[in-house]
């Protein structure tokens, strides 16, 4: 007699509303609910072993796990300082770090980080600085928390065990080794096997190995382009890096001028590809089985752009956004976005349809739409989305998405 193997999942958050949506792909059966949930966009989903994802609740300040297979959708709670700004685990997912940054403010004001111990539920805050932090938390004996700071820019190695073990009262936590940066940091990446960190800036892919409780910079990895990385992502399965490049005029007010590229870096063999995805507003990427996904907004008409393993790209029109970014503002404020998601372990492709409160399900091996799924909720700005598929190793990648 065989186990029936359970359907890939598709979370979906309206941040907005307040609202998570857990549905069955392709079918999109409704298997689960919450409510009263904002999650933290910036920080995203974090995928965890067993199918698991982990999120922060901005409102209610609690770091969320959430299984999808479970007797409770909400496995645990664990109270964080917000707003969160990054979330990231070790390889084994046991041990998580959430830093704090803008939230709905103008500046940065708070300089604390979170760590949790999934394993005896041990929680400690500390404070290190104000700013906007990346975090990795890279594995080992003792696993280190590194943040990625900006204005100046460092990468600060701290000690997992020593903030756990922080008093009351969220002391000063002083990192015991670091590395200069660019103070134009932003996007981070672990490689899990090699025990790499890997940062953008301005420069290119600044890249670090740890060495005991140290870490050692190795050479940057260029972009080999006009524009530049702002985000950045492992894929665990082919263990390359991912960004997409932007350039084209500094002035958010002519984004549909920005250029974009897809950036894909073999960490194996060193090769670097480069890829024209078009102009507009691109920004994060989801990976399927065999595709790198990225959505492209633009007035002329958005499109899901699908990237096989030879880097040729087949486009996909999507249906336009009532209230979509418009020539003459910024692609930010006060607009619907999309946002997109992927599972190493899985054809399916997952686009979001903000303000519509609709989401897309593109099969990648044919681009074509197999099913539009209805939420019940409007998804404005976008929302945000994760699919995990049984067995996918999508928590190889541990750094929230």
């Amino acid at each position: 007699m065989t186990t029936a193997v359970p359907p890939a999942v598709l979370f979906v958050a309206d941040h907005r509303a307040g609202s998570v949506h857990v549905l069955t792909v392709p079918d999109g059966e409704r298997i689960g609910r919450l409510t009263g949930r904002h999650l933290s966009e910036h920080a995203g989903f974090l995928a965890l072993p067993g199918g698991r994802v982990a999120c922060v609740d901005d409102r209610r300040g609690e770091l969320l796990v959430l299984d999808p297979h479970g007797e409770r959708l909400v496995e645990s709670a664990v109270p964080v300082a917000v707003p969160a700004e990054h979330l990231a685990g070790d390889p084994a997912g046991r041990r998580l770090a959430v830093t704090t940054g803008l939230g709905a403010n103008g500046t940065p004001w708070s300089d604390l980080v979170t760590v949790v111990d999934r394993a005896t539920g041990e929680v400690a805050r500390v404070r290190t600085r104000t700013g906007e932090p990346g975090v990795t938390v890279l594995g080992g004996g003792d696993p280190l928390v590194v943040l990625r700071h900006r204005e100046p820019g460092a990468l600060a190695a701290h000690s997992f065990a020593d903030l756990l073990a922080a008093p009351p009262g969220c002391p000063v936590a002083e990192p015991h080794h670091r590395l200069p940066l660019p103070d134009d940091g932003h996007g981070d990446a672990q490689d899990p096997e090699a025990g790499r960190v890997f940062a953008a800036t301005g420069e290119g892919v600044h890249r670090a190995r740890r060495e005991g409780d140290t870490l050692v910079a190795e050479a940057v990895l260029p972009w080999g382009s006009s524009g530049r990385g702002w985000y950045l992502r492992l894929d665990p399965r082919r263990r390359a890096l991912w960004s997409t490049l932007r350039g084209g005029p500094g002035d958010p007010l002519r984004w549909p001028e920005w250029t974009n590229e897809a950036w894909c870096h073999d960490l194996g063999t060193g090769r670097t590809v480069r890829t024209e995805l078009g102009p507009g507003l691109v920004f994060r990427l989801a990976l399927a089985r065999h595709h790198t996904a990225f959505t492209r907004i633009h007035p002329d008409g958005d499109e899901l752009i699908l990237l096989d393993a030879a880097h040729t790209a087949r486009r996909v029109p999507l249906p336009a956004m009532a209230g979509a970014p418009r020539r003459g503002g910024t692609p930010w404020e006060g607009v619907q976005r999309r946002a997109v998601a992927a599972s190493p372990g899985s054809d399916w492709v997952a686009v979001t349809r903000g303000g519509h409160g609709e989401v897309h399900l593109v099969d990648a091996a044919t681009g074509r739409e197999a099913s539009r799924l209805h939420l019940g909720t409007p998804l404005d700005h976008g929302g945000h989305a994760v699919l995990r598929a049984p067995g996918d190793g999508g928590e190889g990648d541990p750094v929230g998405r």
